[in-house]
């Protein structure tokens, strides 16, 4: 994925509602795997 692929999916994740906390999180899972990043259904995040 490049640098601009990269900034739409940001873009994207910020437009449909998501916090930074939530898309740092995701990106963390994304890049490690590791289960506590994982995102939840949206009734059960945290706001």
């Amino acid at each position: 994925m490049n640098m601009t692929e990269v900034a739409r999916l940001l873009l994207g994740l910020r437009a449909a509602g998501w916090t930074e906390k939530e898309i740092n999180d995701f990106v963390l899972y994304i890049e490690s795997g590791d289960e506590q990043y994982k995102p939840k259904p949206q009734g059960e995040r945290k706001e």
